[in-house]
């Protein structure tokens, strides 16, 4: 069988760009009839697992409000899906990331060129002058946070400042891959908005669409069913060596908390020098264990194992980070994340 293997020279596109959603229909239409009934909560937690759809899913509903301001009209009264042409002007211009009534935060490159692991409380703060100054353009004024996890404290608490007081026809929408770690003053002034994972079949038509490979290819099969419906993860499995790096690790994962320091060696060997994919096929396959463990803590309610569990996490995710940014040496990761698994689970 031919592994399919995404072109490097292929531009992934950023959710701005994408217009097709695939799965989710309840979600789309909680949006709509929201919209369509006049009275649309102005802050929205869309949550779910990573690379699902959630920011596809709120820049769809961006590019809605904005190119239909007045909810009552017959065109938005009559809509059936959130689906807007993608000649019209307000989907070219989120999609150049210049539209007036839009503000994205994301995190960003920092004055070296490497991107920061947050989203600053200076970024954060352009919500105010976003929202106070006058309309670049009229109607609606519309927020993306894509992730709120990312937020630092100090950003946290600047967008609860906005949040508590909302200015007229502002939309908020919070993307978040663990919406119950989200500041619980942030959550209660959102309106819920959880995503289940996609379909096997979604997955495999939206990764196709994304990497712009055929629909029917085995390889993007096998990745799909691997990928736990996440278009992301689906993404990155693309082709032989991440795929059965992904399962080599989820197999070493099983034998926690022994395991043999030969296959450790082995498996960064295999991370290679500078191979971004196959490092974000080893992180994805420890996030997916650890997410495992952690849901089966809390239905046990094992609350001191959940802590520190919850804590590892974190520190495996902020090493990965520096590693992939600074390029650092692959065979030490292994070894810390292993360690500091066995550690936890003991």
């Amino acid at each position: 069988m031919s592994a399919a293997r995404v072109d490097p020279s292929v531009q992934i596109p950023h959710p701005r760009e994408t217009m097709s959603l695939f799965g989710h229909r309840d979600a789309e239409h909680a949006l709509l009839h929201a919209y369509q009934g006049g009275r649309i909560p102005h802050a929205w937690l869309i949550g779910g697992a990573q690379g699902i759809g959630k920011a596809t899913l709120a820049y769809r509903m961006a590019r809605f409000v904005l190119a239909h301001c007045d909810s009552r009209a017959g065109q938005v009264q009559t809509a059936e899906t959130l689906e807007i042409d993608p000649s019209h002007p307000v989907a070219r211009h989120v999609a150049a990331g210049s539209h007036g009534g839009l503000l994205t935060l994301e995190r960003t490159l920092n004055d070296r060129g490497v991107m920061r692991t947050v989203i600053t409380v200076d970024e954060t703060r352009e919500t105010i002058s976003f929202f106070g100054s006058t309309a670049a353009v009229e109607g609606w004024r519309v927020c993306i946070v894509d992730t709120v996890d990312e937020l630092n404290a100090n950003a946290a608490n600047a967008l609860l400042k906005v949040l508590e007081e909302p200015p007229r026809q502002s939309l908020f929408l919070l993307v978040s891959h663990a919406p119950a770690r989200v500041l619980p003053t942030i959550q209660s002034r959102c309106r819920k908005l959880p995503l289940r994972t996609l379909a096997a079949d979604d997955v495999i038509r939206a990764a196709a669409a994304a990497a712009q490979i055929a629909v029917d290819d085995p390889a993007l099969a096998e990745a799909a069913a691997a990928a736990e419906g996440s278009v992301a993860r689906a993404l990155t499995l693309l082709g032989g060596d991440a795929l059965k790096l992904h399962q080599r690790t989820a197999a070493l994962l099983k034998s926690l908390p022994r395991v043999d320091p030969r296959e450790l060696h082995a498996l960064g060997d295999s991370l290679g020098g500078s191979d971004r994919v196959l490092l974000a096929a080893f992180i994805d396959g420890v996030d997916r264990w650890m997410a495992e463990r952690l849901r089966a803590d809390d239905a046990n309610a094992n609350l001191p194992r959940l802590a520190r569990l919850a804590e590892v996490w974190e520190k495996i995710n902020r090493a990965a980070r520096d590693t992939a940014e600074y390029n650092l040496e692959r065979k030490p990761l292994v070894f810390s994340v292993f360690g500091l698994l066995a550690e936890a689970i003991n």
